[in-house]
């Protein structure tokens, strides 16, 4: 059945109560939904667990449903696949895709790996399962750091698919790694002049970065972490006030953990207040609810991918519980 989801969404009854609806459709269906800290407070706010990639990632893999509805973006919905492809896993668009993945064609990384032949391939789990298939080891931002620390010194790698992460990993570690050009667009469009501007405006507030930010801003910045980090810092610092560079669907969930503090989005190099990523937002209560009633769209992957991208994430998965994450 080809869903046409702008048709379904306009025949909804206005008077539904979605958030009733979605917990009734998960409950019959034996259902979960795993939502990324970016996607809209509604959406967080139905979700079964609410995370960044490695804990969504930890999540998908235990999970014993029946159906893991992904609220996040195709390849976080394919990441659940690989390691649980028993399940059935929707995704709300299957147009939500991301931009840092898209900037690593998997023909051209690799030719890229083949040029660096003694190296091996850690990649950053925001990239698609073909790239991860090329991969020896999949990081987030989460782990990242201790998993190129545990390789020896001299062990030479490539690290894809984006450069800001692994310029900033580089100089953490004291390491060499070669770097994919690529680049996620909310992280890259964030402007130090306007940052400079608000800090200027509220001098006590903190100033919070992703590490896919550019090296610049990151410089600027008090607290460098994931998604995950940052809100663990916001909650546990005795700061009233944070400038948040990241997709700004995180500070509902930094809102509802710290009520009495004040979370202000960074502006990016545009004419917008705030960051969003186009492409998680393309998620809605509505796709949601069509999702699961309908159970499509469903995420279909072969055999052979699964099985080539599941060894890098599996690794991944082992080093994080050795390491405690």
């Amino acid at each position: 059945m080809n869903l046409d989801k702008g048709y379904l969404e306009k025949k909804i009854d206005p008077s539904l109560d979605l958030f009733k609806e979605i917990e009734h459709l998960k409950k019959t269906k034996n259902a979960i939904i795993l939502a990324h800290y970016y996607q809209d407070a509604d959406i967080q706010d139905i979700a079964d667990y609410i995370g960044d990639s490695l804990g969504l990632a930890q999540q998908a893999e235990k999970s014993t449903a029946d159906i893991i509805l992904f609220a996040g973006v195709h390849f976080m919905a394919e990441t659940a696949k690989i390691l649980n492809p028993k399940i059935k896993v929707l995704i709300p668009d299957l147009k939500a895709g991301c931009s840092l993945a898209d900037s690593c064609p998997p023909d051209e990384f690799y030719a890229f790996k083949v040029a660096y032949p003694d190296h091996i391939v850690l990649t950053y789990v925001n990239c698609t399962a073909d790239i991860k298939a090329l991969s020896d080891v999949i990081v987030t931002s989460t782990n990242a750091i201790k998993i190129v620390e545990s390789f020896p010194k001299n062990q030479k790698i490539i690290f894809a698919p984006d450069k800001n992460l692994g310029a900033y990993i580089n100089k953490i570690t004291g390491r060499n790694m070669v770097l994919w050009n690529g680049s996620c667009m909310v992280h890259e469009i964030f402007s130090l002049e306007k940052l400079i501007k608000l800090k200027a405006q509220h001098p006590k507030a903190l100033v919070l970065a992703h590490p896919e930010c550019e090296s610049e801003i990151l410089e600027f910045s008090n607290f460098i972490g994931s998604t995950t980090a940052i809100l663990s810092y916001s909650k546990n610092s005795e700061a009233q006030e944070f400038i948040v560079l990241t997709e700004t669907g995180i500070i509902h969930q930094m809102q509802k953990a710290s009520p009495t503090k004040t979370f202000i989005p960074a502006p990016p190099n545009n004419n917008c207040a705030c960051n969003d990523c186009p492409h998680m937002k393309l998620n809605t209560l509505e796709k949601v609810y069509i999702a699961l009633k309908y159970e499509q769209p469903e995420l279909i992957m072969s055999d052979e991918l699964i099985e080539k991208s599941r060894k890098p994430i599996e690794k991944m998965l082992e080093l994080s519980a050795k390491f405690g994450l």
